[in-house]
């Protein structure tokens, strides 16, 4: 039983009925069992072309699983509905979707602005843009406490706080590192000691106001906050007892001194930070180098000191214990010049110790008491056994 061809026109046929023809004389186009031009060949003829997907349900989909904005997800997924009916487009089921999930964002929304959960999360979300309520939105100038309290290990949740209540840092400075891969904790470290312990007399210049539990402090990026584009050291006081706190803000920046209280100031902090660079060895013995280095720093902070009291002109009740001071101070000088030249420790010892007593003598409490300023000197590094004291805690 033989099945004949379906009716249309038939392509002619090769010698002996082999089929068409080579490629030459192929058939007609759109004779049964070929497809049109430039369409591939099924088991049963042509494939019919695919529908594509229509791009405002995959549109409506997104908006309705991020429920951001549910209402255009919504509006897209009726939309799409209607282009799907009458295009004959695939996505039916992204549209519908799109706009079942909108439909409940759109009543999670309207809950949360009802009850001002909406407001909540705009301000969280503002906050956590700028940074604000995290170690990286502290800005110079402001309080803070810790959820542990401490300023040890790793900080990143802060609440600020007003600095007349208590807190656990002050923030007197920031700087920024340079970037680059990932230095290391012992630079990172070293450049917060050197930049905060530097930074500190321009935010509170009477440092003889500072409390004496007060000590300098600092926030650095980790390895993984690093890899994020975290590069800003962030310089504070703190209280040298971890359990205890601050109170008051220790800003001094010079608002309430008269000219010669800012004068005496600016000169006195030569010799504080030339002492601030004091050795991390324990005793001259273990860096005589890097303690005759020091000496050397400090001669010539004196010699800086010294210069700008002789060219000031004191008040009447100053002018004399100034000028005593500086006396002291020009003896001071000399011996700590010395010291740096020192053949060996034994020497170092006689004329550090002779300079040191020189800079904490009486005279400085006099002059320091004539001007109105803070008259309770701070600890400098005494060096030990001669050698350097705590240069200050790290965060």
């Amino acid at each position: 039983m033989s099945i004949p061809p379906p009716p249309g026109p038939q392509g002619p046929q090769g010698p002996h009925g082999q089929g068409p023809y080579p490629a030459q004389q192929q058939p007609y186009p759109g004779a049964w069992g070929y497809p049109p031009a430039g369409q591939p060949y099924g088991p049963y003829g042509a494939y019919p072309p695919r529908p594509s997907v229509n791009g405002l349900a995959i549109a409506a989909f997104v908006l309705g699983v991020l429920c951001f904005v549910p209402a255009v997800g919504l509006v897209l997924g009726l939309v799409a509905l209607a282009q799907i009916r009458k295009r004959g487009e695939r996505g039916k089921g992204f549209a519908v979707a799109g706009s079942v999930l909108s439909s409940v964002g759109l009543a999670l929304w309207a809950v949360a602005l009802a009850t001002g959960g909406a407001a909540d999360f705009w301000d969280g979300f503002r906050d956590a843009a700028r940074g604000e309520g995290t170690a990286y939105g502290l800005e110079k100038g402001q309080c803070f406490t810790t959820p542990s309290g401490s300023l040890q290990g790793v900080t990143y949740d802060v609440d600020e706080v007003s600095c007349d209540e208590e807190h656990d840092g002050e923030v007197f400075a920031a700087f920024e590192l340079p970037g680059g891969s990932f230095p290391g904790d012992a630079e990172i470290t070293r450049a917060a000691d050197d930049r905060c312990y530097a930074l500190q007399d321009a935010y509170a210049m009477a440092r003889w106001a500072l409390p004496a539990d007060v000590d300098v402090y600092y926030l650095t990026p980790t390895s993984e906050s690093w890899r994020t584009g975290d590069r800003e050291i962030t310089c504070l006081f703190g209280n040298t007892d971890e359990r205890a706190t601050l109170t008051g803000s220790l800003r001094n920046d010079g608002a309430g001194l008269d000219s010669d209280q800012h004068t005496y100031l600016v000169a006195e902090g030569y010799l504080n930070r030339a002492m601030d660079e004091v050795p991390d060895a324990e005793a001259v013995e273990d860096d005589f180098a890097g303690y005759r280095v020091w000496a050397g720093q400090v001669s010539e902070a004196l010699r800086g000191e010294v210069a700008m009291l002789d060219r000031h002109d004191w008040p009447a009740g100053a002018d004399r214990p100034v000028a005593e001071l500086a006396e002291d101070l020009k003896a001071a000088q000399k011996e700590w010049a010395l010291a740096a030249k020192a053949p060996d420790v034994d020497a170092y010892y006689e004329h550090y110790g002779k300079g040191y007593d020189l800079v904490v003598a009486d005279t400085t409490v006099t002059a320091r008491k004539a001007l109105g300023l803070a008259t309770t000197p701070p600890e400098y590094g005494s060096g030990g056994d001669g050698g350097g004291g705590d240069s200050g805690l790290e965060v």
